[in-house]
């Protein structure tokens, strides 16, 4: 009676061998998988040559029971995001919640985060950081943000390069921002400038992206 919380890879085309030897272990004994899309749980399968039963949990769930009976039973699932780490800026934590209410073992497993590597790879400030999930829609709230922290919010990406241009008219010419697209993948770009020296628009549209901000 097991959910093991399994890391997932950045990028779709990136090979098995980039996961910890570990992940393959915990693989290899799960009974089931639960992730947040039939595709994303048939690539991460796939690269373990595994099948196994697939539940889905995404923003529409309101129902737990399905993905929670096979556990009370006695089984062992996994829990995948469709990339990087579950729980973290997805819904795997609402049911990591209903687990440990049924005393379910909960087991997790670190791997990439794209939150992470993006701070990592900034070379912002990172003592002290807050991740905002999406930007907000009206970007003139990002000069309320708080000073000397660093900054981190994802978007749509189809939204990317408008909010990009937003994103300069509002900061001052000496705010720092950084752009974190497509981690892990052989097209992997990261930047970091005061937003005076943004001229042009990166090529980011369309590609999973971060924008750290700092001042």
């Amino acid at each position: 009676m097991t959910l093991i919380l399994l890391p997932n890879l950045l990028a779709e085309n990136t090979e098995a061998s980039a996961f910890p030897p570990v992940i393959a272990e915990k693989v290899n004994v799960i009974q089931g998988l639960i992730a947040e899309s039939d595709k994303g749980a048939r690539q991460f399968l796939k690269k373990f040559k595994k099948t196994v039963p697939v539940l889905l949990l995404n923003e529409h769930t309101k129902d737990f029971s399905d993905l929670l009976a096979p556990l009370l039973k006695g089984e062992t699932w996994g829990l995948i995001s469709d990339a990087g780490l579950p729980c973290l800026a997805d819904p795997g934590s609402q049911l990591v919640e209903k687990a440990r209410e049924k005393k379910i073992n909960v087991e997790a497993h670190v791997g990439p985060s794209s939150i992470i590597l993006a701070l990592m790879l900034s070379g912002l400030p990172s003592q002290k950081f807050f991740f905002h999930g999406y930007l907000p829609y009206e970007l003139e709230e990002l000069k309320k943000l708080e000073k000397g922290v660093t900054h981190l919010f994802i978007e749509t990406p189809y939204r990317n390069i408008k909010s990009f241009q937003k994103i300069k008219q509002v900061l001052k010419s000496n705010a720092k921002l950084c752009i974190a697209a497509n981690l892990m993948a052989p097209d992997a770009y990261v930047e970091t400038k005061p937003v005076s020296q943004w001229k042009e628009s990166p090529a980011i549209d369309k590609v999973p992206s971060l924008f750290l901000v700092y001042f």
